[in-house]
């Protein structure tokens, strides 16, 4: 144990500006560290079993000379009681620093790059905010259990199913990834489905209340086309445009003008606008093509980049 220094009044510590370490006395290893800019703070030196110990206790004046006194005492005493504060620190700062809210950030972060919608990060940290961090995202990642999960997902699991399944996959990729960084020991991940919360839960397809849109029977198919084609106005042509090259509607809506090519009949869609990231290409029959012609002339291949589908998209042509 360190030996108690001369007792220094506040209005005396408060003095000292020399850059170093200065014992303020009253309790054993008390002292004021003074930095070359001029910062200072209390540090009790003192020895925690056979090492010695720096433990911080704030900085000066934020934390009074009083205070600085009153929890020096307190730490010293749970040393003689056999404990060891600046451990007990180190490991609360690591618990901060590991929560699954900053290993969902990293996880994210990581992955961003690879995402090929924006949107999609969004909704990564949009239902991990609402749904997952209330319940246990200052939570250290390797604590987190089967109970948490379940806490997360099962309030919402019948009303909004399909967004529980996300949300329960992307608690499972984060507890993945911390595995493979030793952040959580390995073993069973608790938010896997299959042989976990199958048990707890019941199964989506049992719950999920989407009802799709109606589709238009085949035998009707030619009669609703006929009328179809019968009506005026831009997006009528854009639905027609799309059942013709089976295609997806938010493909067809950003089509341009020069993915067409009219002497090969062909529609080359960029790998950028498809899920696989491969180009497409889309066969062009006769009525798709009428579909682009402009009134007042033949389709060119010369068009200006601008969407197909609006309605000051039509090109200007020669006359």
């Amino acid at each position: 144990m360190p030996k108690v220094a001369k007792p220094l009044t506040a209005l005396e510590a408060k003095r000292l500006t020399d850059p170093g370490m200065h014992a303020v006395g009253t309790v054993a290893g008390l002292c004021l560290v003074v930095k070359p800019t001029g910062a200072r703070s209390w540090v009790l030196r003192t020895m925690v079993g056979a090492r010695r110990a720096e433990i911080g206790l704030g900085g000066f004046p934020t934390v009074t000379m009083a205070q600085a006194h009153e929890s020096a005492r307190r730490l010293l005493q749970e040393i003689k009681a056999g404990g060891d504060p600046a451990s007990e620190r180190r490991a609360k700062r690591s618990t901060v620093q590991r929560t699954f809210r900053r290993c969902a950030d990293a996880y994210i972060a990581a992955h961003r790059a690879g995402w090929r919608n924006a949107n999609h990060a969004a909704q990564w940290e949009s239902t991990l905010q609402k749904y997952v961090y209330p319940r246990f995202g200052d939570k250290h990642v390797r604590d987190v259990a089967k109970a948490d999960v379940l806490a997360a997902i099962e309030p919402e699991w019948s009303m909004k199913n399909e967004t529980m399944v996300r949300v329960r996959n992307r608690i499972e990729l984060v507890l993945a990834w911390s595995m493979r960084r030793e952040l959580r020991a390995d073993g069973p991940n608790p938010a896997r489905w299959r042989g976990n919360l199958d048990a707890a839960l019941p199964r989506p397809m049992k719950v999920n209340r989407r009802q799709h849109f109606e589709a238009v029977s085949v035998d009707e198919v030619h009669a609703f086309m006929l009328r179809l084609r019968r009506m005026d106005g831009m997006s009528a042509r854009a639905l027609e445009f799309t059942i013709l090259t089976v295609s997806r509607t938010g493909v067809v809506r950003a089509a341009e003008w020069d993915e067409i090519d009219a002497g090969a009949k062909t529609w080359t869609i960029p790998g950028i606008k498809m899920k696989s990231g491969r180009p497409h290409r889309v066969p062009l029959s006769p009525r798709t093509l009428d579909i682009l012609s402009h009134p007042d002339g033949p389709l060119r291949r010369d068009f200006c980049t601008v969407p197909l589908f609006t309605r000051t998209s039509r090109p200007e042509t020669s006359r």
